[in-house]
């Protein structure tokens, strides 16, 4: 009997994730992990992230797009990715930027559009707001499981769907390289 999974990877997620590991995930061991730890004959991964543009950084960040490629090339993810939206926000210390890069509703739209082309949804995500999506999906009698971490999860996603994994206590080799973190230049 086949069955179709489709993985829905909220990056900001990951990300913390790998913060708390202190190591990067390997995509190409995690994909593999998922697809026998789910049995899916076929699997399609989504991956949403939003990226800094040119020269909002003193750091190059061509290295993210080149990481996108790989994903879609290399691994055949579907890459969905916006530039972060930068505001200017005024406080008592004068004007600060925040920037935002919020991937939920891109998520969203391609679980619902693709609800009939899979059996089977994994999210990577916490955020409680997917609650709506998990259970529009588990209406159209799909199954739902969520990976996150013990901290990183709310109480409603932790129940919510048909399982829980916590990515920090899958033993695969999943994980490569520590996070080496970037110097921090100082200008005198």
């Amino acid at each position: 009997m086949s069955k179709r999974v489709s993985v829905f990877i909220d990056a900001s997620n990951l990300w913390a994730v790998q913060k708390v590991r202190g190591q990067y995930l390997d995509l190409k061991q995690l994909k593999e992990y998922l697809k026998i730890a789910h049995g899916a004959t076929t699997m399609v991964l989504y991956y949403y992230d939003a990226y800094p543009e040119t020269g909002t950084r003193d750091y190059d960040t061509s290295g993210k797009h080149a990481f996108y490629t790989y994903l879609k090339k290399g691994l055949g993810f579907i890459v969905r990715k916006k530039p972060l939206k930068q505001l200017h926000i005024t406080t008592d210390q004068g004007v600060v930027v925040q920037e935002k890069g919020n991937m939920d509703v891109e998520l969203v739209i391609d679980a619902v559009n693709k609800v009939e082309k899979y059996d089977e949804a994994i999210l990577f995500s916490g955020d409680s707001d997917f609650l709506a999506l998990v259970r529009f999906i588990r209406n159209r009698g799909k199954k739902v499981y969520v990976y996150s971490t013990r901290t990183n999860i709310s109480k409603e996603l932790l129940t919510g769907g048909d399982g829980y994994r916590d990515i920090l206590n899958i033993k695969d080799n999943i994980w490569r390289g520590k996070i080496e973190h970037r110097n921090k230049t100082t200008l005198d």
